[in-house]
């Protein structure tokens, strides 16, 4: 990890302004090229400028602005979280601005706004910090294995430089509203300040996001290292994924899978699918647990927590069904439902996991997703939509993903709906005879049933490697329709107790 240069002239020699704007004019016209170059890469760039008070990140960011064409940048600055944003989880705020494929992002402000704000004064404050930077490197992880360029600059500037700085800014009148009381505070406080710092860059440092400091003493030079680093940073990053594609499987089936974990799939073919219920004891039973429900999500509203239901499962296994069973127990103004479809061309140039990212509910509200993100794992995975190191990866990633949901306080409820092979092959044939069910089957429904054995490997794993404490799944036997819809409002009822706190 680079380490910043300690106690340095307040005013050093600075390059010349001719040498300087002779090399701005080769480095605009090599950043306009790799604007257009990136236009035709599948993956995205992230610069994240960050650094002491008065360093310059704010001129550094205009000139960058001027030297890039502005239709290939989104800039964004991340300060104090609003209150919405609060009202969510962590990293919510961040998925949701990361551009798409063919484009750089730049961060004034990011996902590491708030750490670098922090004094972490005692072990304590240490521990949480850390906590952070977990969670930040896990998110970083995720973007890289997925071949965004994450550039993270960290502008240094030495005590007695911002000192001098500050004074320079004060002493104009049409530069001194630059600093401010915070400023001066941070100057106060620089040593701890400092101690901090270089404990977030040394722990976030990691080899495919590495933090690179630039000595800001000098603007000019300041600017010139970041135009090069950038312009470096992209072409390294051309070569590695050429190289990674000779190395790389690529896309394709997956038809005859092989289990990675035989357990998943022994709970799944062990589920009793037999269980059945007259019409009159479920509608007794229905009526008895709909009310409990309704009252354990307003006790959800209540405690401002939010809940995330996720509804995957065989075709015509009754999904549909279930979800409309769950909600005729809910405030309809306080639930939203997303039916999840093949990606748009938007979402395709995202990680998969950004459409899902979006749709992540306030505290205090509901979600309820009709298939999900563990299509990743499931259709993409035996369909071949995306390559095997993709999919493998893609637990570990769902994993950390609902594990941010429910740090935040989410309760997560997963159902998987089983049924037999028979039973859908009956469903099937009902659908196709049913005026008002036939929009409901296609030739893809039965070219799924004719992969049912890879599915069911597919499932296993799923099952075996993302059920975890705080995401675990409820899988329900559907071959009974109303025994499933009785069997889903129960497990969400408890699911939520549980999470509440409150005893059966």
């Amino acid at each position: 990890m680079p380490t910043a240069k300690r106690r340095r002239p307040a005013e050093p020699e600075r390059l010349p302004k001719k040498i300087y704007e002779a090399r701005i004019a080769q480095i605009r016209e090599r950043l306009v090229q790799l604007q257009v170059e990136l236009k035709q890469q599948p993956f995205n760039v992230l610069l994240i400028v960050a650094g002491v008070a008065g360093a310059g990140r704010g001129d550094l960011l205009n000139a960058l602005g001027g030297w890039l064409d502005p239709r290939g940048v989104e800039t964004f600055s991340f300060e104090k979280p609003s209150d919405d944003e609060r009202r969510r989880p962590f990293l919510w705020r961040f998925w949701r601005s990361l551009p798409p494929a063919g484009k750089i992002g730049v961060y004034a402000g990011s996902w590491y706004t708030e750490t670098l704000n922090e004094e972490a004064r005692s072990k304590k404050a240490i521990a949480a910090l850390d906590h952070d930077l977990e969670r930040i490197r896990d998110f970083e992880k995720t973007l890289t294995d997925n071949d965004t360029l994450v550039v993270k600059v960290w502008l240094n500037l030495d005590k007695d430089a911002q000192r001098e700085r500050f004074k320079k800014l004060e002493a104009d009148e049409r530069t001194a509203w630059r600093v401010t009381e915070e400023d001066w505070r941070h100057h106060r406080i620089y040593d701890r300040l400092e101690r901090t710092a270089l404990h977030i860059l040394k722990a976030t440092h990691r080899p495919d996001a590495p933090w690179v400091v630039v000595d800001s003493g000098d603007e000019r030079a300041r600017n010139l290292a970041v135009g090069e680093m950038l312009l470096d940073r992209f072409a390294e990053h051309k070569r590695k994924l050429a190289r990674l594609a000779r190395s790389r499987p690529p896309a394709k089936p997956d038809p005859q899978p092989k289990p990675l974990r035989a357990f998943g799939r022994r709970r799944l073919l062990g589920l009793p699918l037999d269980q059945q219920l007259t019409a009159d004891d479920y509608e007794e039973k229905r009526d008895k647990w709909m009310g409990r429900l309704n009252a354990a999500v307003r006790a959800a509203k209540q405690a401002d927590r939010a809940v995330t239901f996720v509804f995957e499962g065989w075709d015509a296994a009754g999904k549909g069904g279930a979800i409309r069973r769950l909600t005729s127990a809910i405030d309809m103004r306080d639930y939203r439902v997303y039916p999840v479809a093949k990606p748009t061309e938007e979402e395709k140039a995202h990680h998969y996991l950004w459409r899902f990212w979006r749709h992540v509910p306030r505290d205090g509200t509901i979600a309820i997703f009709d298939r999900s993100w563990y299509g990743r794992v499931l259709v993409e995975r035996l369909e071949g939509f995306c390559r095997p190191d993709e999919w493998r990866r893609a637990f570990e990633e769902i994993n950390d993903f609902e594990r941010e949901l429910a740090t935040h306080g989410q309760i997560v409820v997963k159902f998987w709906l089983h049924v037999s092979r028979e039973e859908q092959l009956a469903r099937f044939r009902a659908r196709e005879t049913t005026a008002f069910k036939q929009h409901k089957i296609n030739e893809e429904d039965w070219r799924n049933r004719r992969k049912w054995d890879a599915y069911e490997v597919a499932v296993g794993d799923m099952l075996a490697l993302t059920d975890t404490p705080h995401a675990p799944w409820q899988l329900i036997p559907a071959n009974d329709k109303r025994y499933a819809r009785l069997q889903v409002l129960r497990s969400a009822c408890r699911a939520i107790r549980a999470a509440l706190g409150e005893e059966e």
